[in-house]
């Protein structure tokens, strides 16, 4: 345990509640904000959601201009575009619905708007100065956290590269999760999302910036997912797990605020930039080989996430390699590839990759320290 100096704010508001999107016009006025951006993306377009949001708004006399085309892995030309809507319309807020994508791409809009320039002069920790544009973050999955993270991830097209901007002024400044915007999410997202959120929450854990505060975000996050992310992704509509899962990824965003993550973020952005993997997939297909590897620095962490994450909990025999084994076995269950050669990964791209994943300030953190050989290596083991 960690009880070196340290220090944590909390500076974005969360408002939960089933029905709570109803809400988002009234807190828009308590706010003085009477003309928004608003950012998601064609798939909640094509399910209704931002037609169902775009009512709401009108209804409760706010303005708004609509920006869809954000892609998964969101891009720094995507960003850009956002930008120029904003300005041109002389807009006051930003509200993103949607998951990761949708929510990194508001972040790197209100970035700029407010600081001018590329969003690559922003990349690292503590280069956004001052203030941002208000952020109203709504997620439609229980997967990224983003909403009460300081992170934004774009990716540059021409580096084939996902920068990251780290900042605590570019937390939402309100957060509505309602349960029943993840009620309609098909099986292939919800599964993929969920172990994302779980992969924030163990790897927060064993992080080596972890401390007390983010231990007990962590530890509740993964009793909640470990709990409910087998019946979420079973039935959807099931709104006690919804609202289980949409905490539980909630509160794993909180942790890996404060504690960082490890190896396995660190090489799943590399394959959302050169093979536009899905984050979540990427995280899960990683997780089991890297805490395989991280085992040698286990210290007692590893029986308390299986208890988490297991019914069945052991007393006596427990060795890190029977959470190993309890992650794979979980992602087979809930239909996760088992390789990255299911991906369409190349073993010519690993070196590449790796310098890339090197990059990032995740593997310092990593509870085993790690060199760029050694990060090939757990690239091959995946593929």
């Amino acid at each position: 345990m960690n009880f070196n100096s340290h220090s944590f704010i909390i500076p974005g508001r969360v408002l939960f509640e089933q029905g709570g999107l109803a809400k988002l016009s009234g807190e828009l006025k308590a706010k003085g904000l009477n003309k928004v951006l608003l950012a998601s993306d064609r798939g909640l377009e094509a399910v209704g959601m931002v037609k169902r949001l775009e009512g709401l708004l009108s209804s409760g006399g706010v303005e708004y201009v609509t920006y869809l085309d954000i892609e998964a892995n969101p891009s720094t030309e995507t960003v850009d575009k956002g930008v120029q809507l904003y300005k041109e319309n002389a807009l006051e807020a930003i509200v993103c619905l949607g998951g990761g994508s949708p929510m990194d791409t508001a972040k790197a809009i209100a970035v700029l708007v407010t600081g001018g320039g590329k969003i690559q002069d922003y990349e690292g920790g503590h280069k956004v100065k001052g203030p941002v544009a208000p952020i109203i973050a709504i997620p439609t999955t229980a997967g990224t956290g983003s909403e009460v993270t300081p992170f934004a991830v774009i990716t540059d097209k021409s580096k084939n590269y996902k920068l990251t901007v780290f900042s605590y002024a570019i937390i939402p400044e309100l957060a509505i999760l309602d349960p029943e915007l993840i009620t309609t999410l098909p099986p292939t997202v919800a599964a993929p999302t969920g172990l994302d959120a779980l992969t924030h929450a163990v790897e927060a854990y064993i992080s080596q910036a972890a401390y007390p505060f983010s231990d007990a975000m962590a530890e509740k996050a993964m009793e909640l997912i470990g709990k409910y992310i087998r019946t979420f992704v079973a039935n959807r509509a099931n709104l006690e797990a919804a609202s289980g899962m949409l905490l539980g990824s909630m509160f794993a965003g909180i942790a890996f605020s404060w504690a960082r993550l490890g190896n396995v973020h660190a090489m799943a952005h590399p394959l959302g930039g050169f093979f536009n993997i899905p984050h979540g997939v990427a995280n899960a297909v990683l997780l089991p080989v890297v805490l395989e590897y991280n085992a040698l620095a286990d210290h007692g962490k590893y029986a308390k996430i299986f208890n988490y994450i297991k019914d069945n909990k052991l007393i006596n025999g427990f060795t890190p390699n029977v959470l190993v084994n309890e992650i794979r076995q979980l992602s087979n269950e809930l239909g996760i590839p088992k390789n990255l050669t299911e991906l369409g990964v190349s073993r010519e791209t690993i070196h590449d990759m790796a310098i890339d994943a090197m990059k990032s300030g995740n593997i310092m953190v990593n509870p085993r320290q790690s060199t760029l050989a050694d990060i090939e290596e757990l690239y091959l083991r995946v593929l």
